[in-house]
């Protein structure tokens, strides 16, 4: 006769299962179906392949942006910058598109543009142990500031055909270079967070970076990379950004900041520092991707959609707190 016994699972498997099935990310891949369910019978259009194509334009670049973020924010810093260095990066572009320079030229003025902004940022931070929160609002004026000083109401167009791919390409069917570039992304920030000495290195910061220094750990020389990687980022969004509006104004990406940021705050990153996964900012990117397309398909005005990602980035972080609060009550 068959043995009938039910089967045995390893205490270590049953753990390992629990905390998944508990995790935040869990939670988020079931809201992020729940949303793209909700969609599809909300308007008829949305499940067709270039209509999704579409959605990713409204994501990938504030996601590729989002996954330096989360590491600024587990390292218990921040930077408010990111929107404006966009627009001074799209600002210098446009400056080197004047002056008749090629693609590749405008892409290295971006990027360089980019890097700068982001060694500003980590040089007054690391170098002069201002907070990262005043430096980078007093630089998130500068940088936007400095963009309205040169362009004033004008704008920069016409820039050459090739540089439209990068904002307007596709890589295969119905697959963007800009959605290629985030999974790209999504990969390399995630080898480099949950599988490296540097990705240690930021937890351990975020968690107690007096601790850190007393352990051998470069707390200055990790921020100050960590500031460069958001001004990079910022830089690649640039591109790809103005490639795909084939413009540049000064009030590009105007208030991106906050959209970043709740973006990584509904990844599961603590606010505080110390914890985060980059597996669960990817999901909060295509959630919010799917919401912001959602009210696009039903005409709902902008404006909703700025008092949601306003509610949305004040819940995210008081829920957790209520609930421990309550917990602890409970618990007495």
């Amino acid at each position: 006769m068959a043995d009938v016994s039910p089967r045995i699972i390893p205490d270590r498997l049953q753990g390992r299962s629990s905390r998944l099935l508990k995790s935040w990310e869990s939670l988020l891949l079931v809201v992020a179906v729940l949303i793209f369910t909700i969609n599809s019978f909300a308007s008829p259009y949305f499940l067709d392949p270039w209509n999704l194509s579409d959605a990713t334009f409204n994501f990938t670049e504030k996601a590729m942006i989002a996954f330096a973020m989360a590491l600024v924010i587990i390292a218990g810093e921040i930077d408010l910058s990111v929107a404006s260095i966009i627009a001074l990066s799209s600002t210098a572009m446009g400056l080197a598109m004047q002056a008749g320079f090629d693609t590749p030229t405008l892409v290295a003025v971006g990027l360089a543009t980019g890097l700068a902004c982001g060694a500003i940022n980590g040089a007054l931070i690391t170098g002069l142990g201002l907070p990262s929160i005043v430096v980078t609002i007093g630089t998130m004026s500068l940088f936007r500031g400095l963009s309205f000083i040169i362009l004033g109401d004008q704008a920069f167009t016409n820039y050459p055909a090739s540089f439209a791919w990068f904002g307007q390409g596709y890589v295969w069917w119905v697959f963007s270079f800009e959605f290629a570039l985030f999974i790209a992304f999504a990969v390399i920030y995630g080898v480099l967070l949950h599988w490296t000495n540097f990705g240690r290195a930021v937890y351990a910061i975020g968690n107690n970076p007096t601790a850190s220094l007393f352990s051998g750990v470069r707390v200055g020389r990790v921020k100050f990379i960590l500031f460069l990687l958001t001004g990079l980022m910022a830089g690649i969004a640039s591109i790809c950004l103005t490639s795909r509006l084939g413009s540049t104004r000064p009030s590009i990406a105007l208030g991106w900041e906050l959209e970043v940021v709740t973006m990584v705050v509904l990844g599961g990153v603590n606010i505080l520092g110390g914890s985060g996964t980059i597996p669960g900012v990817v999901l909060a990117a295509l959630i919010m991707g799917m919401v912001t397309f959602g009210f696009g398909l039903l005409n709902v005005p902008g404006i909703v959609m700025s008092i949601f990602i306003g509610v949305l980035l004040i819940s995210v972080i008081a829920l957790p707190i209520l609930w421990k609060r309550a917990r602890r009550r409970m618990a007495h």
